[in-house]
């Protein structure tokens, strides 16, 4: 049955635009969210976000009947969730489409993974249904992403009428590294997909790999047209934010730390498997060891925010990063010097504040669909930021030709880069940066919907 109040626009997306907390006394606190999806949308007034209850808080919102105007949502099982979002999301297509299982080991697809995999199916099902409820006759519905890759054919068989786009903020594997999923998992998850007109990617190295896969396995693409929106910085946002008060005071904080006449390497991560943290900061121990000249006059700042600890190898990675660098800081610190400065809790105008004080901003992923760090450093800098830049971010395709490029696994290239980095001249790296601005920001979250938007409605 559709809504009587039938959508036009849609979005489903895992995480929505807000979530809820319970507190104490059993009032609900509600707190917007950030990022390039949630700034896109703001482009479009009439919209309807569809989305999962992530947490106790949510799904007590959902019960009571508390929702914010524009947004639906599911109150999915807490268990289904689970399995769909950590067993089979974060814990297999992550780790397919990024590259990093450790194949002697791992994968190992068994009977738990089939039943976890019943409950991907369930959750993209749970979403599909509330998306033919709510869509209006003809309406256009974009699908966000690896958590909902059998919504676009799921919703294709209750709607036929609907427009679907899907979107994969992720980079996608490579047919050989695709297969080491069951196979009809692989068939399963590319006709989900293709169950969408439109199925679009960050660049277009992820959407030739798509194509790789669908030929090879299935033959081709059949009817979906493919595209590509490399997203891009808010401009506008980040240079409005950065130059508010509290961005300031962190930058005095951070100058203190540093200390006068410091240069600053910055990276700014979540502690994700596939940020490569723990290698950067080999390099720069590698450049401490191999350019002596080093020890004393540049600062790592590191901030490494926990992500996903509710798996146990990302609290492992997390104290990787943590070992390591108390590990430099021993070795090379002195009383009036601390080679690196890692923060692992979250704090955005921390962030902007490295970016504006960064000498040399280092983004080496192993693999990532884009990498908007890449591009938002460039665009706050204050006198100017050299990127050193992994091949294997997304952002390489736009920001490669002016960032000093490494591979991601080679630490003793990137210890190179650094000091290239570091010894850039000022002019270079201020001309560099203002190209890379140019290039970040060509674009933005908004237009970057909008242009989807035309797209799967042309």
């Amino acid at each position: 049955m559709v809504s009587e109040h039938a959508a036009q626009v849609l979005v489903a997306s895992n995480r929505g635009p807000v979530s809820y907390a319970l507190r104490e006394d059993g009032t609900l606190d509600s707190k917007r969210g950030g990022g390039g999806l949630v700034s896109g949308l703001s482009a479009v007034d009439d919209k309807l976000w569809v989305c999962a209850a992530l947490g106790d808080g949510d799904r007590e919102a959902v019960r009571r009947g508390v929702s914010e105007t524009g947004v639906r949502m599911l109150d999915i099982d807490a268990g289904v969730h689970a399995d769909a979002y950590n067993g089979i999301a974060n814990s297999v297509l992550w780790f397919v489409h990024h590259m990093i299982y450790q194949t002697p080991l791992e994968p190992v697809f068994d009977a738990e993974f089939r039943r976890q995999w019943a409950s991907y199916e369930a959750y993209n099902r749970a979403f599909a249904e509330a998306l033919a409820e709510e869509a209006g006759e003809g309406a256009s519905v974009l699908v966000q992403d690896y958590h909902l890759s059998l919504v676009p054919g799921m919703l294709r068989e209750l709607r036929p009428d609907l427009r679907i786009g899907h979107f994969s903020h992720t980079p996608w594997a490579p047919v050989d590294y695709f297969r080491l999923l069951p196979d009809d998992i692989g068939e399963q998850l590319l006709k989900g997909i293709l169950g969408a007109d439109r199925a679009a990617f960050l660049t277009r190295r992820w959407a030739d790999a798509f194509i790789s896969c669908c030929t090879e396995i299935l033959g081709g693409t059949g009817r979906t047209r493919i595209g590509v929106h490399g997203l891009g910085a808010d401009a506008d946002f980040l240079r409005r934010r950065s130059r508010e008060a509290d961005v300031d005071d962190r930058m005095e904080i951070l100058r203190e730390q540093v200390g006068a006449d410091r240069r600053t390497i910055v990276r700014v991560d979540r502690t994700e498997l596939s940020k490569n943290i723990v290698r950067g900061m080999h390099a720069y121990r590698a450049l401490l060891e191999e350019r002596p000249e080093w020890r004393g006059r540049v600062v790592h700042i590191a901030f490494a925010y926990p992500s996903r600890q509710d798996l146990a190898v990302y609290r492992d990675y997390t104290a990787e990063v943590q070992r390591v660098a108390d590990a430099i800081n021993a070795e090379y610190g002195t009383e009036g010097w601390t080679p690196v400065l890692l923060h692992v809790d979250d704090d955005f105008a921390r962030s902007l504040a490295a970016y504006r004080l960064a000498d040399v901003a280092l983004v080496n992923p192993i693999r990532d669909g884009m990498n908007l760090v890449a591009k938002e450093v460039p665009v706050v800098s204050d006198h100017g930021c050299a990127l050193v830049l992994s091949r294997e971010a997304g952002a390489y395709e736009e920001l490669g030709e002016d960032a000093i490029v490494v591979n991601p696994y080679d630490v003793s290239a990137t210890a190179a880069a650094l000091h290239e980095a570091l010894t850039m001249d000022p002019d270079e790296r201020g001309a560099r940066t203002k190209r890379l601005a140019t290039a970040a920001t060509a674009l933005p979250p908004q237009q970057w919907f909008l242009d989807q938007l035309d797209a799967l409605r042309g």
